[in-house]
């Protein structure tokens, strides 16, 4: 027989194990099953990182460029490359602003953009005028034809006239004002194959440059928008009258300041 002390502590139940500690490190995230639909858009990643990084370097280059030809006489243009096929060769010489008689820039300035000295590239009121007058005039800038003429192409397409605007107030920016029309009686066409004002003033007076008259500045400047139109040697009551006045407004903005920009 067993004793009744031992029976009870027989019938003791046995101590609880302590718990275990959990761990504090957290439990790994399960992986997607698959990331098959991601490696999709791979491509187009890598794509959308060269189409920025092309577009960069185009626009260092374009801002190289510009501020290079601030300095540095451009080459060509495209107009005149596309001219020199066409013809078989032109006629042209790049000259220094300063070897150029004075009064030819101021007759540029009075024919094409009597507010050149005022404006940051686009004349606002021409620009109305024009807008006003259904088209029918037009409110190109100096700094705007440099633009098209030095580093776009001719005609009339909503992509040059955007790009156009994207770059003059560049232009305007990195270069003096004085500069800005040096390139451009550099680059315009006088004449079909001439272009330039030194080979102008050979093409047409049989002069230099620094030795052209009031009289003869005029007249190259009134050929500017029709070069292939007009002769500068032979021109039209009509043309002789728009040479007038614009040896008239040469003569203004002299007096009234508005040449200072280009002449101080």
């Amino acid at each position: 027989m067993v004793p009744r002390s031992v029976a009870k502590r027989a019938k003791k139940k046995p101590a609880k194990a302590p718990a275990k500690k959990q761990s504090k490190r957290a439990k790994p995230k399960a992986k997607p099953e698959s990331d098959g639909g991601w490696r999709i858009f791979a491509p187009f990643r890598r794509a959308r990182k060269w189409i920025v990084r092309g577009a960069l370097g185009v626009l260092v280059l374009i801002l190289v460029v510009v501020f290079l030809f601030g300095f540095v006489a451009p080459p060509t243009t495209p107009y005149i490359v596309s001219e020199a096929r066409r013809l078989g060769g032109i006629d042209r010489s790049w000259i220094a602003f300063e070897d150029v008689a004075s009064v030819m820039p101021r007759s540029v300035v009075a024919a094409e953009d009597a507010n050149f000295c005022s404006h940051w590239g686009f004349d606002m009121e021409a620009i109305r005028e024009a807008l006003e007058s259904g088209g029918q005039r037009g409110a190109s800038t100096i700094s705007q034809q440099v633009v098209k003429n030095v580093f776009l192409w001719q005609g009339r397409s909503w992509p040059r006239k955007a790009m156009e605007a994207s770059l003059t107030p560049l232009v305007e920016a990195l270069w003096s004002k004085q500069r800005i029309l040096e390139v451009y009686l550099n680059v315009a066409e006088f004449d079909e194959g001439v272009f330039g004002v030194e080979a102008a003033a050979h093409h047409y007076f049989k002069t230099h440059p620094s030795k052209l008259t009031a009289r003869q500045a005029s007249l190259l400047a009134a050929v500017l928008p029709n070069p292939k139109g007009r002769s500068a040697s032979n021109p039209s009551s009509w043309l002789s009258r728009r040479a007038n006045s614009i040896a008239d407004g040469a003569a203004t903005i002299r007096a009234d300041g508005r040449a200072e920009c280009f002449e101080g």
